[in-house]
């Protein structure tokens, strides 16, 4: 099939939905009325495919032989149609076979009315909407019946299985390669120590995936134990994790000792908290420069400010910067380690569980200040 035809079922699918709505919310209209401000031939071709392809609504456009016509990367996805395969033009019964969705193209076709069908796919609820065009086309809209909640709930639950499939072949790999240094000699010995790089970076990954799913299904005062805890101890624990690090390129702490007094938290938690920040510190500072941290009383919070004296962050960086394995400008980072991808958003939800947040932006001097807040009424 020729793909303007594609397009002009296409047109004529989506004006008979307009027309269709149009009719049930006001008085009967004209169906050969123009539409204001979209001439004929106003999108050209590549253009409206693209649109359709990157539709968030799966569409399927069926032949009057019901042959596939036309089909787009998201009714793939819904459907579990690999890309691999070429089904344009082949018959819709040799690519699925859903019941539910062949009785609703038959109604369609006989009564020239929309049907409704659902249906189970692999798991997923599914719906679809059949459309009846000119000369015994038909448009099939699918979307999924699952609440964007829910998706997100069913991805967690996804990547926190994963986590745990990889880590035992991840530390039985780690025990051979620590097997094959001692094996071997020269050259090899160089790649196999990029091997062991390579799958600690790995087994870290897999430790915040697994400690993010942790905090996601902890419950606020439930994420661990809650005792007596001073930030500053903590600042201090923790930079002595990354001081080495920092002693290389001779970045020193400097921390405002000005704590009035001890609040309650999970301080395994919230050591990992001020770590990551720390160490996210340390990655944008230059040589010879200095790390500053606060750690003060703000209203009704307890707030821990860290500074750093890098370039800053793009005004993207600063609106993405705690999403899951989101990457920041490298060219920004003054350290060549590359972490998990985690840390920021495991800071995030650990703020969460505590009842507080976390917020990061540029200093009006240089740097970013990264700004861990927790209520005084949550924690005392």
């Amino acid at each position: 099939m020729q793909i303007p035809a594609v397009l002009a079922f296409v047109a004529g699918a989506t004006l008979t939905l307009v027309l269709q709505r149009q009719i049930r919310s006001r008085s009967r209209r004209r169906k050969d009325e123009d539409c204001p401000g979209f001439p004929p031939g106003a999108v050209n071709t590549p253009q409206l495919l693209a649109w359709i392809d990157a539709a968030t609504q799966g569409w399927l456009i069926l032949a009057p032989d019901l042959s596939i016509a036309y089909i787009n990367a998201r009714a793939e996805r819904l459907l579990h149609i690999s890309r691999n395969l070429l089904v344009r033009g082949m018959p819709l019964e040799e690519v699925l076979s859903i019941p539910q969705l062949e009785e609703a193209i038959i109604s369609t076709r006989h009564q020239q009315r929309p049907q409704r069908s659902e249906w189970e796919q692999l798991g997923e609820p599914l719906e679809a909407f059949v459309l009846p065009g000119s000369d015994e086309w038909l448009l099939v809209l699918i979307q999924s019946r699952q609440s964007l909640e829910a998706q997100q709930q069913q991805q967690e639950r996804w990547v926190s299985d994963v986590a745990h499939e990889l880590k035992t072949p991840l530390t039985a790999l780690m025990l051979v390669s620590d097997r094959l240094e001692m094996a071997v000699e020269g050259k090899d010995t160089v790649l196999v120590q990029r091997l062991q790089r390579e799958l600690r970076r790995l087994q870290l990954m897999v430790e915040d995936l697994l400690e993010l799913s942790r905090l996601e299904n902890s419950l606020p005062q439930e994420s661990g134990s809650y005792t007596a805890i001073s930030l500053e101890d903590l600042v201090d624990s923790a930079w002595s994790s990354i001081r080495p690090l920092a002693e290389e390129r001779e970045v020193q702490l400097d921390l405002d000792r000005s704590e009035p007094g001890p609040m309650m938290g999970d301080q395994r938690r919230l050591h990992r908290a001020v770590l990551n920040l720390l160490d996210n510190a340390l990655r944008y500072s230059p040589e010879g420069s200095t790390v500053e941290v606060t750690v003060m009383p703000s209203g009704g919070w307890w707030l821990l400010s860290i500074r750093d004296h890098g370039p800053g962050l793009s005004e993207s960086d600063l609106g993405n910067m705690f999403q899951r394995f989101y990457r920041g400008d490298p060219s920004r980072a003054r350290s060549a380690r590359s972490g998990s991808g985690l840390g920021l958003a495991i800071v995030q939800q650990i703020a969460v569980n505590h009842g507080g947040r976390v917020e990061a932006r540029n200093h009006p001097n240089g740097g970013t200040c990264m700004e861990l807040l927790l209520p005084k009424s949550f924690l005392t």
